[in-house]
């Protein structure tokens, strides 16, 4: 109310508009003259923490990922507050938005079996690796972006920017996860959609260099392939529309190799108990770590 008056007072008047609204005059301006309270200065002060973190994370996370990801600064500070805090500053999470289809089954291929089942889960790193396609318009023509996602930690284990969408870019997303990896990941499930880049001599030859299988969803079932799809939706929502139009290709390259690490990192994952995924793994290989 008494930023109501405030805003139409020079116009209005104040006592008039108090009538109108049967608001006593005399409460506004003791509001007016009344000190801050505890909770307006905190809040204030606050403000500023939430917004510089809330940048500093592509400006994707709601009221619960701030909330979680001020808790482990070691802020003391209740999620509805930080709600009411970004209210006030007329700041939000990302919203996701719909998925256009990038690779194209090739029915002529013969494609491995679905060892998956939609069951996106593991037990331990490259237990079972998802990957998929999306694209990226720019103004200097499509990017076509590959990543490949370990599914037991959602990190991003490798990925690949090109400005077309054959093989050889999944070949080389695939060679950047084998080098942060390993040469030789005998009994590692990589899982795609039916795509002609996935069913490809070339594709299945790889994998079974370095002692992986392929798996393959079923054709036009998003959820076949649920966990890289996500991924992608993660990416377009996170990076690409919130920095769009783009320029070049090498644009989108450059920036999503910020993103990669940031989303590896940094960014925190409700799915693993809202840590990023190189904690969730480190965490991990400590549990292994013999005790002394």
């Amino acid at each position: 109310m008494v930023a109501f008056i405030d805003a139409n007072r020079d116009e209005l008047g104040v006592e008039p508009i108090c009538t109108t609204l049967h608001f006593a005059p005399s409460t506004y301006y003791a509001a007016k003259t009344r000190p801050p309270s505890a909770r307006s200065i905190r809040d204030a002060v606050l403000a500023v923490t939430v917004l510089t973190l809330w940048k500093a994370n592509y400006s994707v996370y709601g009221a619960r990922k701030m909330w979680k990801a001020l808790t482990r600064t070691g802020e003391t500070v209740g999620r509805d507050q930080i709600a009411r805090i970004m209210r006030g500053l007329g700041i939000r999470g990302v919203q996701r938005g719909r998925r256009f289809r990038t690779t194209r089954p090739d029915d002529r291929a013969a494609r491995p079996p679905d060892l998956v089942d939609r069951k996106f889960t593991a037990t331990a790193p490259n237990v079972l690796w998802v990957t998929d396609l999306t694209f990226v318009p720019t103004w200097s023509g499509v990017a076509y972006v590959c990543f490949i996602v370990d599914a037991f930690s959602r990190t991003i284990v490798g990925w690949r920017v090109a400005r077309h969408m054959r093989t050889g870019m999944v070949l080389d997303a695939l060679d950047m996860a084998c080098f942060h990896r390993g040469t030789r990941l005998d009994g590692l499930v990589c899982h795609s959609d039916a795509g002609s880049q996935y069913t490809s001599l070339h594709y299945t030859e790889r994998l079974d260099e370095i002692g992986a299988r392929p798996s393959i969803g079923s054709i036009a079932d998003s959820y076949d392939n649920a966990l890289a799809e996500a991924v992608n939706g993660l990416y377009k929502s996170e990076l690409i529309r919130s920095q769009a139009p783009w320029r070049t290709v090498d644009d989108v390259e450059l920036a999503t190799l910020a993103w990669v690490h940031w989303f590896n990192t940094t960014r925190l994952h409700g799915t693993l108990g809202d840590i990023p995924p190189a904690e969730f793994e480190a965490v991990h290989y400590a549990q292994l770590a013999p005790a002394g």
